[in-house]
């Protein structure tokens, strides 16, 4: 036998030469493209076109292969409202410096800022708001994984400025319409593809309110109100369910807040990030973010980023000469970071930024705000 053909072929034979990686088949292929992290896929999307349409086209196979291989990353979906009457904007981030946001397409209901979200594997719920300033009894579905909206089962009652949760295996939705509906709470059963919305008993001394923000903590939904914050625990009798948070948790939070490893997380009126724990019913300021962050009075908000905290707030245009000046300051700046936070001696929290960034999006008006940050898995 000769040497020449004793050796391995210079190519694969065209029956298993794949479009993706072309020495490989593509099956193997997607393979070894579910184990590369995110943070590498904007720089994968630039090598051919047919990785550039498995990544920001049709990127179901990949995410069903990573689901496969458990490498899901957690996300960032942000809405951003323009400074003129219109629906919110939204954009899917990956928590990694560099990565650019992706637009998402609009919602197919076009709804205020005054909508609620939550957040359940792949799927953000967005709840109410209003349309022409009336309260919206809708409910719309985004998929992540495919990018694509669509119309949940109605709300039994018009809702802005409520407050959403997943449960597990519910979405429960409460307040933000009129005191008297008998579906002040209600709830909706996420996996029957035809569930109703079910109500659930609410005392009415405690409906007369307007949620600013909600959290899950220790099994429990958190809502801060206008009135005075709500706690709802679903394994407690229907009697007992509802209740009054502490004096404690409701003087410290403001609206926008996360969980973080059992700690709930916001900030207070001199701007500073604190966290509350439910067994001491205490706040601390998180040390260590002074020469770090900014100070937090307005504009900025916060998530649980696969059990790191996550802080994104509006930035502002750096000055620019020449040409470019005129269109820096015409973009929206939004800046965020990554916070790690570890519990030390007597309950303090010492903070550390592991990451940071600052994106610039382009194609939003200058002026535009946040209205929505949550984080999910894809």
């Amino acid at each position: 036998m000769s040497a020449a053909s004793a050796s391995s072929p210079a190519h694969p034979p065209e029956d298993i030469r794949g479009s993706l990686i072309p020495v490989l088949p593509d099956d193997l292929a997607l393979h070894c493209l579910a184990l590369l992290p995110r943070a590498a896929h904007p720089s994968l999307a630039l090598v051919s076109r047919a990785l550039h349409d498995l990544l920001c086209r049709h990127p179901e196979p990949l995410l069903a292969a990573r689901r496969r291989l458990r490498r899901s990353d957690p996300h960032i979906i942000i809405s951003v409202r323009p400074p003129y009457p219109a629906s919110p904007r939204f954009f899917l981030l990956l928590p990694h410096p560099g990565w650019p946001p992706l637009p998402l397409p609009a919602p197919p209901i076009p709804v205020s800022s005054s909508s609620a979200v939550a957040a359940e594997a792949h799927r953000l719920f967005l709840v109410g708001g209003s349309v022409a300033g009336i309260p919206a009894t809708s409910i719309q579905i985004l998929d992540a994984r495919t990018r694509s909206w669509s119309i949940g089962p109605r709300l039994s009652s018009p809702r802005e400025f409520a407050a959403a949760a997943v449960l597990p295996g519910a979405l429960l939705v409460a307040g933000g319409c009129v005191p008297s509906s008998p579906f002040w709470a209600e709830t909706l059963d996420l996996a029957p593809p035809c569930a109703k919305w079910s109500p659930v008993p609410s005392p009415d001394h405690l409906r007369e309110k307007w949620m600013h923000g909600c959290v899950s903590l220790a099994g429990k939904v958190l809502a801060v109100a206008d009135r005075g914050g709500l706690l709802y625990d679903p394994a407690a009798p229907p009697a007992e369910a509802w209740a009054p948070v502490s004096p404690a948790l409701d003087m410290g939070w403001k609206g926008r807040a996360a969980v973080v490893g059992g700690i709930l997380y916001s900030y207070d009126f001199m701007g500073q990030v604190k966290g509350y724990d439910p067994d001491t019913d205490a706040w601390s300021t998180v040390e260590g973010l002074e020469k770090e962050l900014p100070r937090f009075l307005c504009g900025a908000t916060l998530a649980n980023v696969g059990g790191l905290l996550y802080l994104v707030w509006e930035g502002k245009c750096k000055e620019k000469a020449g040409d470019e000046e005129g269109k820096a300051k015409g973009m929206v700046v939004i800046e965020w970071a990554t916070i790690e936070v570890v519990r030390v001696e007597e309950g303090r929290l010492i903070g550390k930024v592991i990451s940071r960034d600052t994106i610039l999006f382009t194609d939003m008006p200058r002026g535009s705000a946040i209205t929505h940050c949550i984080s999910l898995d894809l």
